[in-house]
Protein backbone atom coordinates (compact mmCIF):
# COMPACT_ATOMS: atom_id res chain seq x y z
CA UNK A 1 0.00 0.00 0.00
CA UNK A 2 1.71 3.00 -1.19
CA UNK A 3 5.27 1.70 -0.17
CA UNK A 4 4.19 1.41 3.35
CA UNK A 5 5.09 -1.42 5.22
CA UNK A 6 2.83 -2.69 8.14
CA UNK A 7 4.94 -0.91 10.55
CA UNK A 8 4.64 2.34 9.15
CA UNK A 9 0.82 1.56 8.63
CA UNK A 10 0.82 0.73 12.05
CA UNK A 11 2.17 4.36 13.24
CA UNK A 12 -0.29 6.14 10.80
CA UNK A 13 -3.31 4.74 12.80
CA UNK A 14 -1.68 5.55 15.92
CA UNK A 15 -0.98 9.00 15.01
CA UNK A 16 -4.10 9.46 13.16
CA UNK A 17 -6.42 8.11 16.51
CA UNK A 18 -3.72 10.65 18.62
CA UNK A 19 -4.83 13.48 16.38
CA UNK A 20 -8.51 13.37 15.42
CA UNK A 21 -9.74 10.97 18.59
CA UNK A 22 -11.98 7.46 17.96
CA UNK A 23 -15.11 9.69 17.66
CA UNK A 24 -14.12 12.21 14.75
CA UNK A 25 -11.73 9.68 13.21
CA UNK A 26 -14.78 7.68 11.60
CA UNK A 27 -15.36 11.09 10.05
CA UNK A 28 -12.06 11.96 8.66
CA UNK A 29 -11.47 8.60 7.46
CA UNK A 30 -15.16 9.44 5.76
CA UNK A 31 -13.87 12.91 4.29
CA UNK A 32 -10.44 11.62 2.97
CA UNK A 33 -11.90 9.19 1.12
CA UNK A 34 -14.69 11.39 -0.50
CA UNK A 35 -12.03 13.73 -1.41
CA UNK A 36 -9.80 11.43 -2.90
CA UNK A 37 -12.27 9.72 -5.50
CA UNK A 38 -13.63 13.63 -5.96
CA UNK A 39 -9.65 13.92 -6.94
CA UNK A 40 -10.03 10.75 -9.12
CA UNK A 41 -12.81 12.11 -11.08
CA UNK A 42 -11.44 15.93 -11.92
CA UNK A 43 -8.12 13.79 -13.32
CA UNK A 44 -10.04 10.92 -15.85
CA UNK A 45 -12.19 14.23 -16.74
CA UNK A 46 -9.41 16.21 -17.62
CA UNK A 47 -7.84 13.49 -19.27
CA UNK A 48 -10.65 12.87 -21.45
CA UNK A 49 -11.46 16.34 -22.16
CA UNK A 50 -7.80 16.75 -23.07
CA UNK A 51 -8.16 13.52 -25.69
CA UNK A 52 -11.58 15.13 -27.37
CA UNK A 53 -9.91 18.38 -28.19
CA UNK A 54 -6.97 17.24 -29.38
CA UNK A 55 -9.14 14.93 -31.87
CA UNK A 56 -9.19 11.12 -33.10
CA UNK A 57 -5.27 11.22 -34.04
CA UNK A 58 -4.42 11.57 -30.47
CA UNK A 59 -6.75 8.82 -29.60
CA UNK A 60 -3.78 6.83 -27.65
CA UNK A 61 -2.26 10.05 -26.25
CA UNK A 62 -1.33 9.51 -22.40
CA UNK A 63 -0.33 12.74 -20.43
CA UNK A 64 2.21 9.97 -18.56
CA UNK A 65 4.22 9.95 -22.04
CA UNK A 66 4.99 13.22 -20.92
CA UNK A 67 6.58 12.50 -17.68
CA UNK A 68 10.91 12.55 -18.91
CA UNK A 69 11.59 9.39 -17.43
CA UNK A 70 8.29 7.58 -19.61
CA UNK A 71 9.60 9.27 -22.79
CA UNK A 72 12.80 8.38 -22.14
CA UNK A 73 12.07 4.86 -21.51
CA UNK A 74 9.26 4.63 -24.49
CA UNK A 75 11.44 6.29 -27.14
CA UNK A 76 15.17 5.12 -26.01
CA UNK A 77 15.39 2.34 -24.11
CA UNK A 78 12.57 0.34 -25.91
CA UNK A 79 14.43 0.83 -29.11
CA UNK A 80 17.68 -1.07 -27.34
CA UNK A 81 15.68 -3.81 -25.35
CA UNK A 82 14.57 -4.45 -29.41
CA UNK A 83 18.20 -4.71 -30.72
CA UNK A 84 19.32 -6.88 -27.93
CA UNK A 85 16.38 -9.45 -28.00
CA UNK A 86 17.10 -9.43 -32.49
CA UNK A 87 14.01 -8.08 -33.27
CA UNK A 88 14.37 -6.57 -36.90
CA UNK A 89 14.33 -2.28 -36.88
CA UNK A 90 12.90 -0.41 -39.72
CA UNK A 91 15.54 2.59 -39.19
CA UNK A 92 18.86 1.50 -41.23
CA UNK A 93 22.10 1.17 -39.45
CA UNK A 94 24.43 3.85 -38.50
CA UNK A 95 26.74 4.70 -40.31
CA UNK A 96 25.38 3.96 -43.77
CA UNK A 97 24.22 6.76 -45.73
CA UNK A 98 20.66 5.96 -47.58
CA UNK A 99 21.98 7.41 -50.73
CA UNK A 100 24.85 4.77 -50.77
CA UNK A 101 24.70 1.33 -50.74
CA UNK A 102 27.52 -0.11 -52.93
CA UNK A 103 29.73 -1.13 -50.21
CA UNK A 104 29.11 -2.09 -46.05
CA UNK A 105 31.11 0.38 -44.07
CA UNK A 106 34.41 -0.65 -42.95
CA UNK A 107 35.57 -0.94 -39.41
CA UNK A 108 38.66 1.58 -38.55
CA UNK A 109 41.91 0.36 -37.51
CA UNK A 110 43.56 1.16 -34.63
CA UNK A 111 44.98 4.57 -34.61
CA UNK A 112 42.71 5.14 -37.71
CA UNK A 113 41.04 8.78 -38.45
CA UNK A 114 37.29 8.25 -39.23
CA UNK A 115 36.66 9.87 -42.78
CA UNK A 116 36.29 13.76 -42.71
CA UNK A 117 33.75 15.95 -44.94
CA UNK A 118 34.52 19.87 -44.63
CA UNK A 119 31.09 20.32 -46.67
CA UNK A 120 29.02 18.98 -43.91
CA UNK A 121 30.60 20.93 -40.58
Amino acid sequence: MFGLGWMEVGALIVIALLVFGPDKLPQAASQAGKTLRNLRRMANNARDDLRAGLGPEFQNFDPADLNPKNFVRKHLLDDLEDDWNGRPKDLEPVGVASYDTSEPPSELGVGELPPYDSEAT
